[in-house]
This record gives C-alpha cells, structure tokens and sequence, in this order.
C-alpha cells in the first residue's frame, strides 16, 4: 500500500509542476529515516528550488499564480507553498471509504512530510490479516539463475556455502516477485583434473571402500593431494594425468566409467547437504548442467568465434584479444594442447540457454568476486556475437570465505568442509534445544548459518572463525525465528482464551473503538512497506535490505508485545481482535521474509 500512496503523491506533485512549467523532474517519495518525520516524506521542494527560481526570474508563470509566490524566498517557503498545494488536493482523497492523509506539512529546511490517519493505517493491517501477500512487481520475466557450482571429486567447502545459499535466495526473491525462473547448478565435472584422479584411483585407490564410504568425496581428494604429493618425487606422473584426460575427451570406455563413478560419489554427499540448506534446482532434472554437458557444442562455438574474427592463435593456444577495451586482458579460449578451458564452455553454456529458454532471458551467475573480471570478458564476447543485451547478463557476487592464513586449496588440503560445519551447527543448537525434535534442531542450525550471512552484505570477505558464524545470539536466526513462536504462541493462547477462531480475530466489527498507541502506528507503517522493501532488495539483490527490515519488524515487535496488552478481559473484545491481527501480520510477514532467505520457521523453541 505504501507504493500507491506514493503514486498518489508523485501523480500530484506532477500537476502541480506542470502549471510551473518544469520538465523531466524526478520525484522521489520514500520513507523517513528520522522518527516523528511522518510515513512517508520528499525531498522535491529541495530539489527543484533553483527551477522555480529560473520560472518566476523568466516571467514563465501564469498571471494568477505571480501574487501566491510573492513570498517565497527560501527553499523552506517554497515547500510550505508546495505543501499547501497538495494538502488541498490530497487531504480528502480517500482508500475504500477511508481517509488516506491526516496531515502533509513542510519541514526545514525543505521537505514535505505526510503523515496516514490512524483509520487508514487500521485498515491496511486489517487488509494485510485478511489476505495473502501479493509482492510481485510489474510485468514477469524470465531468468536463468547460477549457483553453488561445486566442483565434483572435491570438497563441498565453507567457500561454497555463499554462492549456494545466496543464489537460492536471490531464486527465491525472483520467484515471489511474480517472475519465471530457472535455477541452474553449472557443476564442474570437467577438466584435466579428471585425469589425474583417474591415474590416482587405478594406482592408490579402491572402488570397493570408496562405494562403502560414508563420505567418497573425502577419500577422493586424499587421491587428489597424494598425487600431487607424488609428483613433487616424480613429475613424470603429471603426464599419466594428461594422458588419463585425453582418454576420456576421446570417449574412452573405461575412463568413462571411472568418471561417471567419480560423478555419483559427489552426487551422494551433495544430495545431503542440499537437503539440509532445503537448497534446490529444476534444471537437468534436479541437478543442473554440468561442465560436460556442453562439451560437444565447443566445435560450434569456435566456429562462430571464427567467424566474427574473434580467434587469434599464440603458441598453439586460441585467445579472443579485447581490442575496443584496453581494460580487458585477452581470454584464452582453447589451450596448446587442444583441450578447452572453462571459458570454451561457458560460452557453449549460454549459447544453449539462448536457444532453450529464448533471447528475452536474463542469466545471473551469482559467483565469488574474484571472477569478476573473467566474467567481464565472457559478457564482453557474448555481446559482440549479438547474443545478449548488456543488462541480460547479471555477475551477482560475493565476498570470499577465507582463512586465517589465506585462501583454501584442495590441493594443499587446507579446506573447511561444508559437512563438518552443519554437523557443528547441529550439535551446538541440539545443547542448547534439547528438548527439541532434531528436525526443528537443524531448521534453527541452518537458520542459524544462512541469517549470520544475510545480516551483511555479500560483497564482505568474512575471515572464518567458528564462535562467529555459529553466533546463534543477538541479531540472528533463532532470534527471528524465536520471534515467530513468540507471536504464534500468544496467537493460540488468545484463541483458546477468547473462544475464537482465526477468522473470528480478523473480522473486527468496531473501528471506532481502537486509537492507536505510538508502538503500533510503529508497527503499522512497518508492516505496510514490507512490499516497498522486497522492491529495493530485487532491484539490488541484495537480500540483506530484507534481513535488516526483518531484525528491525523483530525489535518493533517484542516492544509492542511488552507495552501492549493483549490477553485481557479488561480490555474491549475488538481491540483485542485488532492487536492480534497485528500479530497475524507480522507472523505473515517474518515467515514469507524468512522463507526467501531460505530459513524456516518452527513452531515450538
């Protein structure tokens, strides 16, 4: 409701700005940052001082308004001016038989500030109790959106966590905003690594225990580090990889077999922690398009690359050199040895979604920071081919994980596992939930996970450090989720006590009995602009706005249940009615919230 009242002011201003003669103003109208400020509040008269000083220097006024504006020397008597201006129009306008405006005033130096009737303000809750939230924002579009993309044979690690929990929820946020999408998993289950696994399971390995094995992609990787260990002693086995490698370019039967295996060990540890985050994909039936997938449409690919003249061979390689842009190194794009790199399928990747989900798509890859630059030069090639659009192409990123003596290798062995976190997570929410069952445990332990990340913005490196991203106190997710019970359980208390049905709390017969208390104008105005702060957070993805508007309804909340009464049989039955109304919203509002960052809410803590 809060974007119609805001039209509704924008829509006037602008007729007033037409008698003045201005052109191509833009009006914002938003929230005040400064309590006592009113609802909503504008700028304008700030803005536009100097215009209306060109039009009354420049004789461009009508003759009736010279004698109105006589007075005006400041920006401030130019916003009372303007503010009187509108109040005329304004004040009597009304919403389903309800007066919008109880006053429009102009504030120094130069603001106009608006301020809801307390009948409007009870209506819109009213409204929201009533009914399901509708967050979706204009006319539908289509995305494909990219996350998580772990690498297959290797460790699932704390650095993946980001990009999987982010991508879902920025998945989500598309979705509830009344927008197709598609989520896509670009798994990398290609490249000369294969090879050197292939030669480390055949020289080291056994199938047999690692199809027996609780956790294969960790006997895997101890393949991974022996071999390069080995090569440090013997570096001829660099070459066995090599060869391993082009075996299974070449459609080798059993470095097939061996990759496949390789493939479906990774998918047994990765189904799991998928669960757990209640992360999910629709693409390729659940799993999304791997790196391999798109290896026969390389040839393609380089064919059309060709053709534009973007090839240049060096030293056997084949390189695209960014000659409009001397901001962009060249990209290789095929190695000396012939074999393809991430690139060469990257762009097979997005020729296929322009031909599976059509050229109006918009493609996010929501990856870590430090490929912004590669993804610059993919965007960059994709654009000169005719393929997308500069605003088609989305690179969504995030701040690293690291540790404190730098960043993770697999190579090295110096990774924190994903799993091990989630397990820690666990145990220290089962000590302190005992008595909980360990379904709702882990809801409030990946709670726990996603919020302390969505608190900040993703552009932050976090250092990893296990008392903080397990912080479970304060501004975090059993905080919110506590929140929840707090107001479900005051919600069925007051049913039981009351007598009453939940759609006996939302018909409230008497308006006229409630005047609301400062709290609850509070609360009230919160509430309404959730869908002004879903807006924000879809034009920036950036799902911390929704975290901070969350931990803000939260705190707002927990004072108005400590001022308000609310089970009494002191206090007139309708009055009662509407503050549990108020209570339905926000429990509305702190679940759909919750539920586009991915973090359920529990019934019971």
């Amino acid at each position: 409701m809060i974007d119609l009242t805001r039209n509704l002011i924008s829509r006037e201003i602008s007729n007033i700005f037409d008698n003045l003669h201005y052109k191509d103003i833009n009006i914002d109208v938003n929230i005040p940052t400064q309590k006592g400020k009113g609802n909503l509040t504008t700028n304008v008269a700030l803005v536009t001082f100097k215009d209306f000083q060109e039009s009354v220097k420049n004789n461009l006024l009508d003759d009736n308004l010279i004698n109105e504006i006589d007075y005006i020397k400041t920006p401030f008597d130019y916003a009372d001016w303007l503010a009187n201006k509108i109040r005329v129009r304004l004040l009597d306008v009304e919403y389903n038989s309800t007066k919008i405006f109880k006053n429009i005033e102009a504030a120094t130096p130069g603001f106009i500030n608006f301020y809801f009737t307390d009948e409007f303000l009870i209506s819109k809750v009213n409204y929201l109790a009533l009914n399901k939230l509708d967050l979706r924002l204009g006319e539908s579009k289509k995305y494909v959106v990219e996350y998580s993309s772990p690498n297959i044979a290797k460790p699932f690690t704390i650095g993946h966590f980001r990009t999987t929990i982010i991508g879902n929820s920025i998945a989500n946020l598309l979705e509830t905003t009344g927008n197709e999408v598609y989520r896509d998993n670009h798994l990398g289950d290609w490249g000369t690594q294969f090879g050197k696994l292939i030669y480390a399971i055949k020289t080291w390995g056994n199938e047999d225990e690692i199809d027996k094995s609780e956790r294969p992609v960790k006997d895997l990787v101890d393949l991974y580090i022996k071999f390069h260990d080995e090569v440090k002693e013997n570096p001829d086995i660099e070459d066995e990889g090599r060869k391993w490698f082009a075996l299974l370019e070449s459609d080798d039967d059993e470095a097939k077999r061996l990759w496949k295996k390789c493939i479906d060990w990774s998918w047994k540890e990765f189904n799991e922690i998928y669960d757990k985050l209640d992360v999910h994909f629709t693409e390729n039936n659940g799993r999304g398009y791997g790196e391999s997938f798109f290896v026969p449409m390389v040839p393609d690919i380089l064919e059309e690359l060709e053709k534009n003249n973007l090839i240049t061979e060096s030293e056997g390689a084949k390189l695209v050199f960014f000659y409009d842009d001397d901001e962009l190194p060249p990209l290789m794009i095929i190695k000396s040895d012939g074999s393809t790199l991430y690139s060469t399928r990257d762009l097979a990747t997005d020729k296929f979604r322009l031909k599976k989900y059509g050229n109006d798509v918009t493609i996010i890859n929501e990856v870590g920071g430090d490929q912004k630059l590669y993804f610059r030069q993919i965007f960059r090639i994709e654009e000169i081919l005719g393929w997308y659009k500069p605003e088609q192409r989305l690179h969504i990123w995030h701040g690293l994980i690291r540790l404190k003596d730098g960043k993770m290798s697999t190579r090295r062995g110096n990774v924190v596992w994903l799993e091990d976190v989630l397990n820690e997570t666990f145990k220290r929410t089962k000590e302190i939930s005992s008595d909980l069952p360990d379904k709702d445990v882990w809801k409030i332990a990946i709670g726990a996970l996603k919020w302390n990340d969505f608190k900040r913005k993703r552009q932050v490196d976090i250092t990893f450090d296990w008392n903080e991203i397990l912080n479970i106190k304060g501004n975090s997710g059993p905080y919110m989720q506590y929140t929840y019970v707090r107001g479900l359980g005051i919600l069925n208390n007051a049913k039981s006590h009351f007598n009453l049905s939940e759609n006996d709390i939302k018909k409230i017969e008497d308006v006229g009995l409630i005047e609301l208390s400062e709290i609850e104008k509070e609360l009230i105005h919160k509430l309404i602009n959730y869908k002004g702060v879903i807006k924000e957070a879809t034009n920036d993805f950036d799902l911390t706005i929704i975290a901070t508007y969350l931990y803000e309804l939260a705190q707002m909340f927990n004072k108005f249940y400590v001022e308000q009464k609310i089970i009494d049989d002191n206090i007139d039955l309708e009055i009662v009615k509407f503050r549990l109304n108020i209570i339905l919203s926000v429990n509305k509002v702190i679940k759909n919230g919750l539920e586009i960052l991915g973090i359920k809410v529990v019934d019971k803590m």
